[in-house]
């Protein structure tokens, strides 16, 4: 084998292996991809302004969501057609009188993943308040009330599957000239 002969060979392995090398690094993005975010645990409580609910008076109530950091909710009023809205459904024993919902102002994001769409979202805490109002011939000693919320998270990048939270909520009730303490002073 002379001298031309092993040349040509050894250009010919070094062109193979840098095809190989080449087609190999192609395919590293496709197995080495970034998975995705993980769905955040946002937390949902129910909370009552006062410590006892009177017979023949209202009572504050709120459900608050804690959103992780780098997430969001849509709104309860979206802008977008195709975002679901976060909603707060309460069930309440009979004669039990809830009010409507009052919903947190919206942030205005716009976002990469939506083509630099603007939607309106909650982050960080999300505090929805509500009365509650105890007929003053209510029989039951204390209020179960039974809170549904339905909403949708998101981050930059991806939304996640619409989830339902229950909360229960219970407050003890006593007569209305008995007394009650204020509760929960960072939520009202």
């Amino acid at each position: 084998m002379g001298h031309i002969e092993i040349e040509m060979k050894t250009k010919l392995i070094h062109r193979f292996l840098g095809v190989a090398l080449l087609g190999f690094l192609v395919l590293i993005p496709a197995s080495f991809q970034a998975a995705p975010a993980p769905e955040p645990n946002i937390s949902v409580k129910g909370y009552y302004a006062s410590d006892k609910a009177p017979r023949g008076r209202t009572v504050q109530a709120a459900v608050v969501m804690e959103i992780p950091s780098g997430y969001h909710v849509n709104a309860n009023r979206p802008l977008a057609k195709y975002a679901i809205a976060t909603s707060l459904k309460i069930e309440a024993p009979g004669g039990i009188k809830i009010g409507p919902v009052s919903y947190p102002r919206a942030i205005v994001r716009k976002l990469k993943a939506v083509n630099n769409e603007s939607l309106a979202v909650y982050e960080g805490r999300a505090i929805m308040r509500f009365n509650v109002t105890v007929p003053a011939n209510y029989q039951g000693g204390e209020i179960a009330l039974r809170a549904r919320l339905r909403f949708q998270s998101c981050n930059d990048e991806v939304c996640f599957p619409p989830k339902n939270e229950d909360v229960e909520m219970r407050v003890g009730v006593v007569g209305a000239a008995d007394r009650v303490r204020r509760v929960n002073g960072w939520v009202f």
